[in-house]
């Protein structure tokens, strides 16, 4: 999160401190919680929390419908919406907690249903393809002279070709997987020491392929940089740096398109996919939930639905009174 204004509202600052400290929440959680606080205090307060301090006891549960309207006339999708109510209501726990406001505007208030969308997934035949691009990308001629180096695009097709495998063999979050150290990954054991989200850690399965694409990787790796401690970057980038997930996402819709899958499938579909394929193929819920990193079951059964849409679908197609 960027430091805060030193004109923040002080209520504000010590709220995102706390979050940060004592529940570990990510940077990115911050920066939204702060957005989401200060939009609020903007449209009914007509306060900038931003710059200024705001008198949040000011606040009653007609303004924070009338917060709800504002959104939804300004066509935010059901999520977004849920999400900023959500973090209304957090701060004002946090705000009686500390004896800074008599009442919470936003406990009572209802949230709009959300629509349970089933994630988008690859089968395994495009998972397949998607895995072999890289390097058939980057065997094109057009695609090495982005790179002005042949050296260059090699170790784009080795690396992104290992980042890929490691993402589907362990079912991790692009996040999770640059994130990944030198000293976080066993070859040997076949495993993956991983900190997903509030810096939670889990073990992950390295498969065959996955441990194999490593191996070619770690071999170039080498000739970029000296570097070998194990707290250092496992994914690099051309100055030896680590690579981000946003460098890795913009290789990545080049690789969809050599594949020729879907320009709006994401490296999180492969995480889905990861989940829904072990399902499919007979693996507990529980199990796969361990395997996400999920902190509630619910969250995993989402994929228990695939499954069930899928077999349906076959149903319908091959059976003669269906």
């Amino acid at each position: 999160m960027d430091a805060a204004p030193e004109k923040q509202d002080p209520s504000l600052t010590e709220f995102l401190t706390y979050l940060g400290t004592e529940r570990n929440a990510s940077g990115h959680t911050l920066d939204n919680y702060r957005r989401d606080i200060v939009q609020f205090a903007g449209l009914t307060l007509k306060r900038d929390a931003a710059v200024q301090e705001v008198d949040w006891n000011d606040v009653s549960v007609h303004d924070g419908r009338a917060f709800v309207v504002a959104l939804q006339n300004d066509g935010l999708s059901k999520t977004s919406i849920i999400r900023k109510m959500s973090a209304m209501r957090s701060f004002y726990r946090y705000l009686l907690r500390e004896g800074k406001a008599d009442n919470n505007p936003f406990s009572g208030l209802v949230s709009p249903k959300k629509q349970k969308l089933l994630p988008k997934y690859m089968t395994v035949s495009e998972v397949s393809r998607l895995l072999d691009a890289p390097r058939a990308y980057w065997k094109n001629a057009n695609a090495r002279e982005l790179t002005k180096s042949d050296a260059h695009a090699e170790l784009s097709a080795v690396r992104d070709s290992a980042i890929l495998e490691v993402i589907y063999s362990g079912g991790l979050r692009i996040s999770e997987a640059t994130g990944l150290n030198l000293g976080s990954v066993d070859r040997i054991g076949g495993v993956m020491l991983i900190r997903g989200k509030g810096k939670k850690e889990r073990i992950c399965a390295l498969g065959s392929p996955a441990e194999k694409a490593l191996r070619q990787y770690l071999a170039l790796r080498k000739n970029w940089t000296s570097d070998s401690r194990r707290e250092s970057a496992l994914f690099i980038n051309q100055d030896g740096g680590r690579m981000t997930p946003r460098s890795f996402q913009r290789n990545f819709k080049l690789y969809l398109e050599e594949a020729g899958l879907p320009a709006d499938m994401t490296p999180h579909k492969l995480r889905h996919s990861f989940a829904t394929h072990l399902l499919d193929a007979g693996a507990d819920l529980r199990s796969v939930q361990e395997l996400l990193g999920h902190a509630n079951l619910s969250t995993t059964q989402i994929y228990t639905h695939i499954s069930a849409e899928r077999l349906k679908a076959v149903y319908r197609k091959a059976h003669p009174r269906a």
